[in-house]
């Protein structure tokens, strides 16, 4: 199976140029919104109405800018899932759909996997109007590349109020699971929110078949990604699954014992040419996808084969005065590493190409002695073999 790599294909393009157009909202329109979402969803979430997709020109914006960029994040994971079994059909469930982007994501993926089997997708949210636009999508792609077993079911539901379960338990067990950019808009209320959030998690899961996959997405912002950590916390100590990426450990998240610390991706992405005209008329730059996400299994699969010498890169390779240092993670917790530019070597030459979200092996890192205490700083010789087990 093919690893996407984010590309907005030409059905999906056509059937959002096709929405827009029948919203009868003008370009410079289009803009003017992506400024005000753009706000809302970073610098004034606590201002953002859940109810925006009620809104003609909010509508038009999200559509024509952030639900391809949403919908790469998606088709990224898509292709670092495990392979699934597409002969049997595809059972999708997606959680807070909003207008169908993790809906068109997968059918998108499906249709280019040229599965011969059926796909299914049952799309849960809120809003009707969201719905409604998720229809328009999903019939649009299907007119435009030709598509014809695939199915979408639709069901107008407050997540917050699980009425949802059982008219999805009726569709189960499915596939996957997707719950894209919703868990963060959702029990904002709540004596508790992250147990809120990660009992309806576990509840999902109950709806997920045992070879199945569990997708979570949340933004990359430090508020949102935390809370995404403590969801994971408190859903591994239920047993009901395990990780299979991005973490390398079912252990308590080690970003969390540093208030200023998360954990997020970000992975290269060349947006099509309408977002490209949006960012510089609203001085907005979308050259990267970043985002927080768990995939979650039942059946203990791993993205790799844990090893205590295995680790994955937490943040950018930082270029400082006579050295590069990386933070790293695995199940002993999160660690700075750096190598001095005078210990390169041909052993240690990997140690070049790491960056955020890398999987790399290192065979021996060194923690010198300083006023009879061993430094917080490891250190990589040039003797110690580094490789690069996944690039992302």
């Amino acid at each position: 199976m093919r690893r996407l790599n984010a590309t907005i294909s030409a059905p999906i393009l056509d059937a959002i140029h096709e929405l827009i157009a029948r919203e009868g909202v003008s370009s410079g329109q289009v803009a003017e919104s992506v400024a005000e979402l753009s706000r809302f969803f970073t610098k004034e979430r606590g201002s953002l109405n859940r109810a925006y997709m009620e809104d003609r020109f909010l509508r038009a914006a999200y559509l024509q800018y952030f639900l391809p960029v949403n919908l790469s994040k998606i088709q990224l994971l898509l292709g670092e899932m495990p392979v699934p079994e597409l002969d049997g059909g595809f059972s999708v469930l997606d959680l807070g759909s909003g207008p169908g982007t993790g809906a068109l994501a997968v059918l998108d993926w499906w249709h280019h996997e040229q599965s011969s089997r059926g796909l299914s997708v049952t799309a849960i949210d809120g809003s009707s109007e969201a719905l409604k636009q998720a229809r328009q999508l999903w019939d649009g792609y299907r007119e435009a590349a030709g598509v014809e077993e695939a199915i979408l079911h639709t069901h107008e539901s407050e997540l917050e109020r699980r009425l949802w379960l059982e008219q999805a338990r009726q569709r189960s067990p499915f596939d996957l699971i997707i719950i894209a950019n919703s868990l963060n808009e959702i029990y904002a209320d709540a004596q508790d929110p992250i147990q809120m959030r990660a009992s309806l998690v576990v509840e999902a899961l109950s709806l997920l078949a045992p070879h199945g996959t569990m997708m979570i997405i949340e933004p990359a912002l430090r508020e949102t990604s935390r809370a995404l950590h403590r969801v994971r916390d408190r859903v591994l100590q239920e047993k009901h699954c395990t990780i299979y990426s991005p973490c390398l450990h079912e252990s308590g998240c080690p970003a969390l014992m540093n208030p200023t610390d998360w954990c997020h991706e970000e992975r290269a992405w060349e947006p099509p040419l309408v977002i490209q005209q949006i960012d510089l008329e609203v001085g907005l730059i979308k050259d990267a996808l970043k985002f927080s996400y768990l995939l979650l299994r039942k059946d203990g699969k791993t993205i790799i084969e844990r090893r205590p010498d295995v680790y994955r890169v937490v943040s950018e390779l930082r270029e400082l005065k006579g050295e590069k240092r990386a933070w790293l993670c695995n199940e002993q917790g999160r660690q700075e590493v750096g190598r001095q530019d005078r210990l390169a070597s041909p052993d240690n030459a990997a140690f070049d190409q790491w960056h955020r979200g890398a999987i790399v092996q290192i065979e021996k890192i060194v923690r010198k002695e300083k006023a009879g205490k061993l430094s917080t700083l490891g250190r990589i010789e040039p003797d110690a073999a580094v490789k690069v087990m996944r690039l992302v």
